[in-house]
Parts: C-alpha cells; sequence; structure tokens
C-alpha cells in the first residue's frame, strides 16, 4: 500500500511592522477619517453648499441634487468605516474608493466652471487647485489600501 504524504498546513504569512507598513496603516486611518467627516458634512453641515457643486445634467431638480448630495455623503461614511474595517478586503475598498474620487471629479469641475462656492472652495483658485487634488485622493486610496509590502 503506497503511503501517503501530507501536505504542510498552510501558515499564515508573520505580518510586517515596518515603517512603511505603519505608514500606509495611518495614511489609510487618516484617509479613512477624512472621508467619514466629508460624508457627515454632506449630510449635515454642509448639505446645501454640496447641492450647488452636483451639476444639472446629473439631477436638475433641487429634490434630486439633494439626493444625490445624501447618496454621496452616505458612500463616503460607509467607504471610510470600510477602508478600516474590512481588513482582507482593504485592496478591493480601496479601488472602491478611488472609483468613487473618479466619480465625483466631474462635479469639481462643474463648480470650477461655474464659479459656484461649495465649503471650503470660496475662490476661483482654491476650485481650480481642488481639481489637482483629486489624482492625489485616487493615488492615497490606492497606495494606503495596498497590502503590505507592496510599492506602489
Amino acid at each position: 500500500m503506497p503511503t501517503r504524504t501530507r501536505r504542510p498546513a498552510r501558515t499564515r504569512r508573520p505580518r510586517r511592522s515596518g515603517a512603511l507598513t505603519v505608514i500606509r496603516s495611518a495614511a489609510r486611518w487618516l484617509l479613512a477619517g477624512m472621508l467619514v467627516f466629508a460624508g457627515l458634512s454632506h449630510l449635515f453641515w454642509a448639505r446645501k453648499g454640496f447641492r450647488i457643486a452636483v451639476p444639472d445634467w446629473v439631477a436638475s431638480e433641487p429634490a434630486d441634487k439633494d439626493a444625490v448630495v445624501i447618496a454621496s455623503g452616505a458612500a463616503e461614511i460607509m467607504l471610510g468605516a470600510a477602508a478600516v474595517a474590512l481588513p482582507r478586503e482593504r485592496q478591493r475598498v480601496g479601488l472602491a474608493i478611488a472609483a468613487f474620487f473618479v466619480a465625483v471629479f466631474p462635479g469639481n469641475v462643474h463648480h470650477w466652471r461655474t464659479g459656484r462656492s461649495v465649503p471650503l472652495m470660496r475662490t476661483d483658485r482654491a476650485r481650480f487647485l481642488r481639481l489637482f487634488l483629486q489624482p492625489v485622493l485616487v493615488a492615497w486610496a490606492l497606495w494606503s489600501t495596498a497590502p503590505d509590502g507592496a510599492r506602489r
């Protein structure tokens, strides 16, 4: 009778605790906090200001624009929470956050082109500079949610 060889038990990779891992984790937590704060501001104290940023081609009626602001605020809160609460899914969450930042970019372009003020963006210069922040946010989302040891 042939002898069976046992496969070695799968072992978990040891967790890296290097400086880059700590920085990446801190960046993820900071991003998560910013998303939750922004989401809460969409729902509560700055809702009217964010309605102004919704382009007419997305929603033409004020009630529809309010629904877009509420939905985007809820999405920001959920994405921020998921970034720290779902460590096994953090790469997927990072992709979702990056996709969200890309999806809201037309709103940023709209309020820059129309000169409409939104919270913290009261000047043309601030609105213009905000456009260049969006790719940084996308990169931040992808880098901070990359697996440990990744060099993106």
